[in-house]
């Protein structure tokens, strides 16, 4: 059986001239043969070193165990501030512990059960559009368009407002550009080259953060001004909560730029990796039709031509493992960047206090000691488990106190969204095109996911 795309991984590990340059686009470009099956490896480069952890006791050391001498990496911290500021995504200590209860109530109005309506409205409108799609013109980017429906599901679940094509364009292209130069500012920083050389590139970077969070203020100011003037209409969503939560320590609203800070990590984080994911599994089956066939075979049993209620996502098993599948071949986030605490050795490396400490989800993934037929996709292995692999194996979303909270509704999201689209309709693949993954702050395709998408009779 062929196996899906991936970039093929050089035999021997590359010089630093040559990494260097291949890595300026995608960190997937500079991975070699070993990489895949090494236990730990380390990275040297004049700006940083690196060890990376792919052997799973100490994958569960660093991540659940041991998860407090392994903090958030400051580089990350420094990469996403521009976008994300000080928000939960990236903090640590007790800043994070703070802002995670002070969250806390907000990510209860994200609850499976209270948001399917609005992943139900989303998904319908998203269906809408395909029913425009004309005769002899049946070709789509499904990177674009899962990009869409999953940014307007977390819009409308954060501020109950329907996400307007324009501003979905605008956000979207903005952080395309962010992912591509904070990559490029990445590799001057790895490689100790003074920004000063480079100041066009992060103010780009910088230009294309200010564009996001432009437009989210635009929607936030409004409530929030509203509410410090005591206008207590009733919302019921996130963003209402994040308004009138009070820190009892100091017995303070957030303040305007915690709560653009907190809605910017909830909205990408909430629909950029959800997107990454979701474009995946459709160019999966367009490429394997037959497993798609079983799947729209699974829902037009359970489901007909009926309309899919929260009850029947669960009944959904091969959809799912579908899903699964494809997070384990192509996870959102490939790599977590971690800091050493203090001095630790992990097997035979001694890392010393500061250094950066990876544990790469693509490279566990794709193991051949964790997985049969590592690069094979087959739904059937998460069928054999029950859709539960559990120990450090298989960690889409993270693992311990700081797995992605939004795990079950980008579950839940996934399984409508791929249910009521094989419902109505089939993607096929599109003669002479094969995607192109990259790994920047997500794992993209280069130039898409095109599929040619025909209406089921």
């Amino acid at each position: 059986m062929s196996c899906p795309v991936r970039p093929k991984p050089l035999k021997h590990k590359a010089s630093l001239f040559f990494t260097f340059f291949i890595k300026r686009n995608s960190w997937l470009s500079g991975l070699f043969e070993r990489s895949y099956v090494m236990k730990t490896g380390r990275v040297k480069l004049p700006g940083i070193e690196i060890v990376i952890a792919s052997e799973l006791p100490l994958v569960k050391k660093i991540m659940i165990d041991e998860v407090d001498k392994y903090p958030k990496n400051n580089l990350l911290h420094k990469l996403l501030e521009p976008l994300l500021g000080e928000s939960i995504f990236t903090s640590n200590g007790c800043q994070w512990r703070k802002q995670r209860d002070l969250m806390n109530p907000a990510f209860a109005h994200a609850r499976v059960g209270e948001v399917f309506g609005l992943m139900q409205q989303a998904s319908d409108d998203m269906l809408m559009r395909f029913a425009k799609i004309e005769q002899g013109n049946t070709v789509r980017d499904m990177d674009a368009e899962m990009t869409f429906v999953t940014a307007d599901i977390i819009f409308r679940t954060i501020m109950t407002t329907k996400l307007e094509p324009n501003a979905a364009k605008k956000i979207t292209a903005a952080f395309t550009r962010f992912q591509h130069q904070s990559l490029k500012i990445t590799m001057l920083r790895l490689f100790n080259i003074p920004l000063a050389l480079f100041g066009f590139k992060e103010r780009k970077r910088k230009q294309a953060a200010g564009e996001i969070r432009q437009t989210l203020e635009s929607l936030i100011r409004p409530r929030y001004d509203a509410i410090s003037k005591g206008d207590n209409k009733h919302w019921s969503d996130i963003l209402s909560t994040l308004l009138v939560t009070i820190d009892p320590e100091t017995k303070q609203r957030f303040s305007f730029k915690e709560i653009v800070d907190q809605v910017a990590m909830l909205f990408l984080a909430g629909h950029e990796t959800s997107a990454s994911a979701l474009s995946w599994t459709f160019y999966l089956l367009a490429e394997y039709p037959e497993i798609q066939e079983k799947a729209y075979q699974e829902i037009e049993k359970i489901v007909g031509q009926n309309k899919i209620n929260k009850e029947d996502i669960k009944k959904f098993t091969l959809t799912t493992a579908i899903f699964r599948e494809s997070l384990r071949l192509y996870p959102p986030v490939g790599f977590m960047a971690r800091e050493a605490k203090e001095e630790v050795t992990l097997r035979d490396k001694i890392v010393k206090k500061g250094k950066t400490v990876i544990v790469s989800p693509w490279l566990i993934h794709r193991n051949k000691e964790h997985w049969d037929k590592p690069h094979q996709f087959d739904p059937q292995r998460f069928l054999q488990q029950h859709s539960s692999p559990l120990k450090a194996k298989y960690l889409p979303f993270g693992m311990g106190q700081r797995v992605c909270v939004g795990a079950s509704f980008a579950m839940q999201e996934a399984v409508l969204i791929i249910a009521s689209f094989l419902q109505q309709y089939r993607v096929e693949t599109v003669a002479g095109f094969q995607p192109k993954p990259v790994g920047r702050l997500t794992i993209r395709s280069e130039n898409g996911i095109k599929v040619s998408i025909t209406k089921r009779l």
